[in-house]
């Protein structure tokens, strides 16, 4: 990860990336420990507004990872600001509090009315755009930073994920991890319910964030404050939680399966699940190796060391 020097004068730049994932959620809110959007938003809001309120000059930016596509939450165009209707002002909340609060669920509510309901069976609703919100947050950030003078700017990426792992964007995702990491920029991960993500947890891990797996969804708040509000200088003096072991499986290019063991091209790294003589990829030609020596002591000449060829890598269980 990119070594950036971090000061407590710092303006905090928090990109929070919310899975909006409709079916997901409605298996959430049925669980024996249920938490629906609804109430899974109010605990963000209150998140938000506590990052807000840490620091004068901290910003904060909302994506939605949702079936098919990605889109801000806040900040909305000014097109989108003029069609909405005057909010009345609350004289017992602080202004700027209510005025994200009250864009963020305006945009959710106009993101699920305007849903594309086909898109929302059983195999495209398991999983949302992630790598979509992703990119878009990267991109939003090196705009940011680039107009940053002074260079006070830090952001960091926060993913509250509900959906399960997608083969079909491990290699998207993978650029973005890369990405993030090159560029110094801490990807956390906060999952809220379901299985582990193999990849989201390389996220963390390569990018130098945080992962955190909610065992009580009825505390997500606290969750919430305690492991993913503070700041990257505040980061330097606390001991915030760690992964003991991390999934590095890989999806492979062939079938799009999650894969312990698998063969890695020698050209352009591509991963596959089975071996085959032509990379579908590079389109290069392996040579056969012969496992053992024929018959007689003596081995037949073997193909020069510059040959491409396939060769076997296991997926390690810790980093």
């Amino acid at each position: 990860m990119k070594d950036i020097s971090t000061s407590e004068d710092d303006s905090n730049l928090l990109v929070l990336i919310i899975d909006t994932n409709p079916l997901v959620w409605a298996e959430s809110s049925k669980a024996p420990v249920p938490l629906s959007l609804d109430d899974a938003l109010r605990q963000i809001l209150i998140f938000i507004n506590a990052h807000l309120a840490l620091k004068y000059n901290n910003k904060v930016v909302v994506i939605a990872s949702h079936v098919g596509h990605s889109e801000f939450l806040y900040p909305v165009s000014h097109d989108v600001q003029s069609r909405d209707v005057q909010i009345k002002r609350n004289a017992n909340i602080y202004p700027n509090f209510q005025f994200v609060a009250d864009q963020i669920v305006s945009s959710v509510r106009e993101l699920f009315s305007n849903a594309d309901s086909s898109l929302l069976h059983k195999d495209m609703g398991a999983s949302s755009m992630i790598t979509g919100a992703l990119s878009m947050a990267l991109c939003y950030i090196n705009r940011i930073i680039k107009s940053d003078e002074l260079g006070q700017i830090k952001p960091r990426i926060l993913v509250l994920s509900v959906s399960p792992d997608s083969a079909y964007q491990y290699i998207p995702l993978m650029n973005c991890i890369f990405s993030a990491q090159k560029a110094g920029i801490p990807v956390d991960v906060c999952k809220i319910y379901g299985e582990e993500t193999a990849f989201l947890q390389q996220a963390a891990n390569i990018s130098g964030g945080v992962y955190l797996k909610v065992e009580n969804t009825q505390a997500l708040l606290q969750y919430l404050m305690f492991a993913f509000l503070p700041e990257r200088y505040a980061r330097n003096f606390l001991n915030l939680p760690n992964e003991d072991e991390v999934d590095f499986r890989a999806a492979c290019f062939c079938h799009k399966k999650v894969v312990d063991i698998g063969y890695v091209c020698s050209v352009c790294l591509s991963i596959f699940c089975s071996w085959s003589p032509v990379c579908s990829t590079c389109k290069t030609k392996f040579a056969f190796r012969p496992l053992m020596p024929p018959q007689g002591g003596r081995s037949r000449a073997g193909t020069p060391r510059s040959t491409p060829s396939l060769s076997v890598a296991a997926s390690p269980a810790h980093p």
